[in-house]
C-alpha cells in the first residue's frame, strides 16, 4: 500500500488541479443556483486528499529512503518526454507545509469572503495556486521547476487582480506580474545557457556536472547572476521588492500563502541552485549583497507602515533575505531552517491580521486600538505569531537564527550583527502592532468589534497550537542540536536582541492621532522609512526615464524614418503611374519601341557594371 501510494504520488499536485477544473461551472458563472458554495467545498476536499496522501508518502519516505519518480507522458521514435519527481524528506516537508497551510487558508476564506460574490473564482483560483507550489518543490527537473514558477507569476497576478474593479487593485496586479517577469526573463537565459552547457536539465545531472564545469570565471558569473534573478524577483528581494508591497490589495487569506509559502518557492529553487551558483564567488557575493540590503532595509521600511498588511509584507522581505544571506555563504540548511519556521508564524500573524480587518473594516493602523479585550483568540493568535518570528526561546524561528549565528559565529561576524538587528527590528515592529491594535482605547472603529466567526477561528486556533508545537516537532525530525552542542554566547545575544526590540517598541511614544511627527527630523525619516527609502521615485527617475525616452527615440525612427522611407516610395510610385498614364497612345509600335530602349538601357548598365 505504502509503495502505491509513493508511486501515485505525482497526484498530489494534480488534485489541486482537478478542484479548479471541477468547480469550472460555478467559478464561470454557468451554475447559480446553488450558488458557490459546492465549489468551496470541492477545493476544500481536494486540498484535504492532498494533505492527506503527502503525509502517507512522507512517513513512508521516512522510513525507505529517497525515490524518484519518472513519469513519461510522451514518446514517439527516438523523442521521449518525461515528468521526474524527486520524492525527499525535504521536497516532501516542504509539500506538507504547503498543502497544509493552503487547507488552514481555504477554511479561513471561507469566513473571510463569506459574502463575495465571486467566491468560487477565488477558491479556483487557490487550487491553482496549491498546484504550481507542489509541483515547484517536488520537481527534479530545472526546466518544469521554471515552468511552474512561471504557472506561479499567473497565479499571482489573478489573485492580486481578484477585485479587478478597483483601478488600484488592477495596478498592483500589473506591476507584481512585470516585476516578477524581470527576474523570470534573466533566470530563462540562465535555464537555456545551462541546457546548452549540460545537456540535460535535471538537478541530478546538473550537480554531475558541477564537480567538472570546464566554464571561465566570466561565464561561471554570468550564469549564477542569472539564475539567481529570478529568485530575486520571487523572494521580493532589493531591487525587486517592491511588488510584495503592492500585492497586499488582493484578499488576505491570499496573503496568508503569498507571505508564507509562494515567496518560499522561490527560495526553495535557488537553494537547489545553489552548487551552480557557488561556481561564481561574485555570484555569491551578490546574494550576501542582496540579502543584507532587503534584510536591514525592509526591516526598517516596516517600523513606519500604517497599513498592517504592508508593515508584514515588508518583514517577509526581511526574512527572505537572511535565506539569502545564508545561500550565499553555502549554508543551505539553515535557509531550509528559517524557511521552516519563518512560514508557520507569518500565517498565523496574517490570519490574526485577517481577522481584525474583517471585524474593524479597517486596514489602518491608527484607527485601532483596544482590541484585546474584544477578540481574544485574535489577540492570542498574534501574540503567539509574534513570539514564533522573534528569537525568543524556544520557539520556531529561534532556532532558525541560532543556527544562522552559531554558523556565522567564527567566520562571518558582520552578519551576526544583520541577523541580530533584524530579530531586534521585528520584535519592535511587532510589538508597535501590538500597541497599536490590541492596547489603548477604542477607536471608532473598534469599539463594536466581536470575534471572528468559527469558518476563521477554528484554523486560527489550530495554527496557533501548531506553531507552540514547532520546536517539539523539529525535536522529532532530529532537526534541533544536542544542548551540549548549543552556542551560548550566540543564544544569550539572541535571546537579549529580541528582548530590546520588545522593550523597546512597549517605550517608544506612539501618536494615533499624527502620522507624522511634528518635528523636522523625525518626519524627515519617518517619510524616508515610509516611502521605502523613495526607491520608488527612484526608479521612475532612472529606469522609468530610460525606458521612455528610448520608446520616444524608437517611436520618432518609426515614424519619421521607416514610415518616411515607405511612404517616399508610395508616393514615387504614385506620382510615377500617374506620368506614364498619358504616354499611352494605344499603338503597339510604340509598346515595341519603349521595350527595345528599355532592354537595351539595362543590357549597356550590367555590361558597364561587369566591366
Amino acid at each position: 500500500m505504502t509503495q502505491f501510494l509513493i508511486e501515485t504520488s505525482w497526484l498530489i499536485p494534480v488534485y489541486g488541479l482537478a478542484g479548479v477544473i471541477a468547480t469550472l461551472p460555478w467559478s464561470t458563472g454557468w451554475v447559480r443556483r446553488t450558488g458557490p458554495r459546492p465549489a468551496v467545498y470541492i477545493n476544500i476536499l481536494m486540498t484535504a486528499i492532498a494533505f492527506i496522501h503527502g503525509s502517507l508518502v512522507f512517513r513512508g519516505i521516512w522510513n525507505s529512503g529517497s525515490q524518484e519518480l519518472t513519469l513519461t507522458w510522451f514518446q514517439a521514435a527516438d523523442l521521449r518526454l518525461s515528468l521526474a519527481l524527486d520524492l525527499s524528506v525535504v521536497n516532501l516537508g516542504a509539500l506538507e507545509l504547503i498543502t497544509g497551510l493552503s487547507l488552514l487558508a481555504q477554511l479561513f476564506a471561507l469566513g473571510y469572503l463569506e459574502k463575495d460574490w465571486a467566491l468560487a473564482r477565488f477558491f479556483a483560483l487557490m487550487g491553482f495556486f496549491e498546484a504550481a507550489m507542489g509541483g515547484v518543490v517536488m520537481s527534479s527537473s530545472l526546466f518544469l521547476a521554471y515552468s511552474l514558477l512561471e504557472m506561479l507569476t499567473l497565479s499571482t497576478y489573478l489573485l492580486v487582480g481578484f477585485w479587478y474593479a478597483q483601478p488600484l487593485v488592477v495596478t498592483a496586479a500589473r506591476d507584481a506580474f512585470l516585476t516578477k517577469r524581470i527576474g523570470d526573463v534573466l533566470l530563462l537565459m540562465g535555464v537555456v545557457a545551462l541546457s546548452a552547457l549540460v545537456g540535460s536539465l535535471e538537478f541530478n545531472d546538473l550537480y554531475e556536472w558541477v564537480k567538472d564545469p570546464q566554464l571561465s570565471p566570466w561565464a561561471a558569473t554570468l550564469l549564477g547572476l542569472a539564475l539567481i534573478a529570478g529568485p530575486t524577483g520571487k523572494c521580493a528581494q532589493f531591487p525587486l521588492h517592491l511588488w510584495l508591497d503592492e500585492a497586499m490589495e488582493g484578499p488576505n487569506p491570499a496573503s496568508i500563502l503569498r507571505n508564507s509559502v509562494v515567496v518560499t518557492c522561490g527560495a526553495y529553487v535557488l537553494i537547489r541552485l545553489q552548487p551552480i551558483v557557488a561556481l561564481s564567488p561574485v555570484a555569491l557575493s551578490t546574494l550576501v549583497v542582496i540579502g543584507t540590503i532587503t534584510a536591514i532595509g525592509a526591516s526598517l521600511v516596516a517600523i513606519a507602515q500604517i497599513d498592517i498588511k504592508r508593515t508584514f509584507s515588508y518583514s517577509t522581505s526581511a526574512y527572505l533575505g537572511l535565506v539569502f544571506i545564508a545561500v550565499g555563504i553555502e549554508w543551505p540548511g539553515v535557509a531550509l531552517m528559517i524557511l521552516l519556521t519563518h512560514a508557520i508564524a507569518k500565517a498565523l500573524l496574517f490570519m490574526s491580521a485577517g481577522s481584525v480587518i474583517l471585524t474593524t473594516n479597517s486596514q489602518d493602523l491608527t484607527e485601532m486600538g483596544g482590541l484585546w479585550s474584544k477578540m481574544p483568540a485574535t489577540t492570542i493568535a498574534y501574540v503567539t505569531a509574534s513570539l514564533g518570528m522573534v528569537g525568543l526561546l524556544p520557539l520556531g524561528c529561534f532556532w532558525g537564527y541560532h543556527l544562522g549565528i552559531d554558523f556565522l559565529w567564527e567566520d562571518s561576524p558582520a552578519l551576526v550583527v544583520v541577523f541580530l538587528t533584524v530579530n531586534f527590528l521585528t520584535a519592535l515592529n511587532l510589538m508597535r502592532v501590538f500597541r497599536l491594535i490590541f492596547l489603548g482605547a477604542a477607536q471608532p472603529k473598534t469599539r463594536r468589534a466581536p470575534e471572528v466567526a468559527w469558518p476563521m477561528a477554528v484554523p486560527m486556533v489550530f495554527l496557533t497550537v501548531f506553531t507552540l508545537l514547532v520546536p517539539l516537532i523539529l525535536n522529532r525530525l532530529y532537526l534541533l542540536p544536542p544542548w551540549e552542542y548549543v552556542n551560548i554566547p550566540a543564544l544569550m545575544l539572541l535571546v537579549t536582541s529580541g528582548l530590546a526590540g520588545v522593550v523597546l517598541g512597549a517605550l517608544i511614544p506612539i501618536s494615533k492621532t499624527l502620522a507624522r511627527s511634528l518635528q523636522r527630523p523625525v518626519r524627515i525619516v519617518q517619510d524616508l522609512l515610509a516611502y521605502d527609502f523613495y526607491t520608488e521615485r527612484l526608479y521612475r527617475y532612472t529606469v522609468v526615464w530610460l525606458v521612455e525616452r528610448i520608446s520616444w527615440a524608437s517611436s520618432w525612427f518609426d515614424r519619421y524614418v521607416v514610415d518616411g522611407l515607405v511612404n517616399t516610395v508610395g508616393l514615387v510610385s504614385l506620382l510615377g503611374g500617374e506620368s506614364l498614364k498619358y504616354s499611352i497612345s494605344g499603338r503597339s509600335q510604340g509598346y515595341l519601341l519603349t521595350i527595345v530602349v528599355g532592354v537595351s538601357l539595362l543590357g549597356l548598365l550590367m555590361t558597364w557594371t561587369m566591366w
